[in-house]
């Protein structure tokens, strides 16, 4: 892989990345109902979750996927019902205070986990093997991977970080409301790639 390439594909993984999508929109939530440090495994989640995603896409998901399209419509079910539940978790969710006491934010493998259930990562992955790693061999496929293991944490980062600096603002518990409903319909609205094929 070329030099010119390698920095394109750097940009691919931080723009798809960074750009709104559940992961981002769940990492704001988190850093402002939980804050930054305890969403660091969630973060570091989301990472692994990911290059592992476009490991395993390069190396032979993507073919079944070709081979058994029925396998589009059972991701689909999938991600709309988990997202659908976790947007119902985010709205639902009490200040601070009130929360019980066994409450967390997401851990990293259950991050990890939700990458599969997720369209904006699966789109990403497949994109980026498909534009990056054309004849899916394992040498250009490890690279598109790692190129997702750099740049993920700090664009998503951003996101848990701006969670924090609301934080203080979203102490009164009307805005804590309003917000995290926001998060909430920000996140089954991005149930939209959904309705795109795969």
């Amino acid at each position: 892989m070329s030099l010119t390439v390698l920095t394109a594909l750097l940009g691919f993984a931080f723009i798809t990345t960074v750009t709104p999508g559940p992961n981002n929109l769940m990492l704001m939530a988190s850093g402002a109902n939980f804050g930054f440090r305890r969403t660091l495994p969630h973060m570091l989640g989301i990472v692994g979750g990911v290059s592992a995603m476009a490991l395993l896409v390069g190396v032979g998901l993507m073919a079944a996927f070709e081979a058994v399209p029925a396998l589009n419509l059972l991701l689909k079910g999938l991600s709309v019902a988990y997202l659908l539940w976790l947007a119902f978790k985010i709205a639902t969710s009490a200040p601070p205070e009130e929360r019980a006491a066994n409450a967390r934010p997401m851990t990293l493998l259950q991050a990890a986990a939700f990458q599969w259930v997720n369209p904006k990562a699966w789109a990403m992955c497949l994109s980026a093997i498909t534009l990056y790693a054309p004849d899916r061999g394992l040498l250009s496929v490890a690279i598109v991977a790692g190129a997702f293991a750099v740049v993920a944490f700090p664009a998503i980062s951003v996101w848990a970080w701006l969670g924090t600096v609301i934080r203080q603002w979203l102490s009164n518990r009307a805005r804590l409301r309003v917000f995290n409903f926001t998060m909430a319909g920000l996140l089954v609205a991005s149930l939209y790639p959904l309705l795109l094929p795969i």
